[in-house]
């Protein structure tokens, strides 16, 4: 106080008036606001901001994406849930599937919730199929596409997806229906429905090793190529035994088999390919 008596009674000396005190309230504000007023570090209530360089961006990975754990584990539980429930159909079903019957149709009895489990497991199918040609996407094409987020590739592709099966089983139908009777097509139609549902359970491992143990694309696209493929063969072995076994020109499969399982397999394979290139951006 006596500093401040000192230099008020300095500047009378000179002939100036008597200064005021920063503290009074009733001063203008251009008085009381100086150059340091607003500065964070004499005001560490005021929010100071980010200081520093900022870091590289972690990259991108799938382990650590948490929409893609999400569907995962939601589908995973659910696909317990219902594997748990027809445990017992699912076991008969296997352990007769390669059973052949002097007229080849063996019993596939069932339940209206082992068919509404079934129906889930095909589009669980359609699901891991998406994410698998979604891991294909951003590793052989890129992920620099003109959606505003490439979640919904897995959409576009799960839509895809569940056309294709529509498609074909409406093919499949329309074709039984004019050359074989109704009791062939109504097992014909149980026994695509199992072999679908299969897929889905078998495909799962794939995702899984692929999303959270880094498992490499090329073996990735190995693992799949080898299950189309006992699946293809599986469904040929079959659809021999339904339909053709009693035919006398046994070639005619040749025809059905390829006009309704690999011509449209490939036709849908060239379609999703240039849906995805013609989503990329071209720079």
């Amino acid at each position: 106080m006596a500093g401040q008596k000192d230099s008020i009674d300095f500047l009378q000396l000179m002939g100036r008036d008597q200064g005021q005190s920063m503290l009074e309230t009733n001063l203008p504000q251009y008085y009381r606001e100086g150059f340091f007023s607003n500065d964070t570090l004499l005001h560490p209530e005021l929010p100071a901001g980010r200081f520093g360089v900022p870091g590289a961006p972690v990259p991108y990975s799938l382990h650590n994406d948490s929409v893609i754990t999400a569907i995962l584990l939601g589908f995973f539980v659910l696909a317990v849930i219902a594997v748990s429930n027809i445990r017992d159909f699912l076991t008969h079903q296997l352990k007769n599937f390669f059973y052949v019957s002097r007229d080849g149709l063996t019993e596939m009895a069932e339940t209206g919730t082992e068919l509404r489990i079934q129906m889930y497991l095909v589009f669980l199918s359609c699901v891991l199929l998406a994410l698998l040609f979604y891991f294909y996407t951003l590793h052989y094409i890129g992920d620099n596409l003109i959606l505003t987020s490439q979640y919904y590739l897995i959409a576009i592709s799960l839509l895809l997806m569940m056309a294709y099966f529509s498609i074909k089983y409406l093919l499949y139908t329309g074709v039984n229906y004019v050359f074989f009777d109704s009791k062939r097509n109504r097992h014909w139609t149980k026994v695509k429905l199992f072999i679908s549902s299969m897929e889905g359970i078998v495909l799962f491992p794939a995702v899984l090793l692929q999303t959270y143990f880094g498992m490499s694309e090329r073996k990735v696209i190995i693992y799949f190529v080898i299950v189309l493929f006992l699946v293809k063969i599986v469904t040929f072995f079959k659809c021999y035994i339904v339909f053709f076994r009693r035919n006398v020109v046994k070639l005619q499969i040749i025809l059905y088999f390829c006009a309704l399982e690999i011509v449209p397999l490939l036709a849908f394979w060239g379609a999703l390919d240039y849906m995805a290139k013609s989503l990329k951006i071209n720079f």
